[in-house]
């Protein structure tokens, strides 16, 4: 059974989640306007912060993600 695709998130939802949230690469990329390839390319070249699950798997601290995107603005 495949996971569900979550609904692509908006900037007023991110403002509205606690900021240790921690966010999914497609959630971010979403976010973007870019594939989640971009975000782990940003990630690896140290342009957004990534934590690493037990698993090896990327997430995204949702204040920072915000940071960066108004920095974009």
């Amino acid at each position: 059974m495949m996971p569900r695709e979550r609904e692509p998130m908006t900037v007023q939802q991110l403002k509205a989640l606690p900021p240790s949230y921690l966010l999914m690469p497609a959630e971010v990329a979403s976010l973007f306007r870019v594939d989640p390839k971009t975000v782990t390319r940003w990630a690896k070249a140290g342009k957004l912060v990534s934590i690493r699950t037990l698993g090896g798997h990327r997430r995204y601290r949702a204040d920072e993600v915000l940071a960066k995107l108004q920095d974009e603005l």
